[in-house]
């Protein structure tokens, strides 16, 4: 960053970190990236724009999907955003307007197992019709799975309304 810096490219380059998922180093006894815990599903995504927008840095915990990457990097360079993609630009969190551009993020693994995820609450859906919900502010390892518990019916149905369909399943 610093070569970058010190360069004639300083102001016109956009520089992106990014992961292709999550891997567990044996938390909740698995060692891979094939749960739909957070140790998978979570990703760094670190957008650095051109040094000539006199951005402040700063770190925003709202919710992304790498469906995002492509929209704000065209936003940025003053391209056309197609219409028919499903990721939205996060040129107004780069830019400070917003702290986010999602309210809810689902993130898929497999044959239809999916989580989705609004606020602190947690919805696993496992190809075989099982179900976790999970408070991730009280309980962020996700060790207490709060789907039979009446008290959080009313998240459970929320999320549930929210989960992707997939006909061939």
């Amino acid at each position: 960053l610093d070569a970058l810096d010190a360069s004639p490219y300083k102001d016109n380059t956009i520089v992106v970190l990014w992961g292709d998922h999550g891997w567990e180093l044996g938390e909740k006894e698995h060692w891979g990236k094939h749960t739909p815990w957070e140790g998978s599903m979570r990703v760094p995504l670190i957008i650095m724009p051109p040094a000539n927008m006199e951005l402040p840095a700063g770190r925003e915990e709202g919710f992304a999907s790498l469906l995002d990457l492509y929209p704000p990097l065209a936003d940025l360079c003053g391209l056309d955003v197609p219409d028919y993609l499903d990721g939205e630009s996060l040129k107004p969190v780069i830019t400070g307007e917003k702290e986010s551009v999602r309210d809810h993020i689902a993130t898929s693994l497999g044959r239809s197992t999916f989580s989705i995820r609004k606020g602190d609450m947690k919805l696993i859906r496992y190809y075989d019709g099982a179900e976790e919900l999970y408070d991730l502010n009280a309980d962020p390892h996700e060790f207490t799975n709060l789907a039979a518990d009446a008290a959080y019916s009313q998240q459970l149905a929320e999320l549930r309304k929210l989960a992707p369909v997939d006909a061939r399943f």
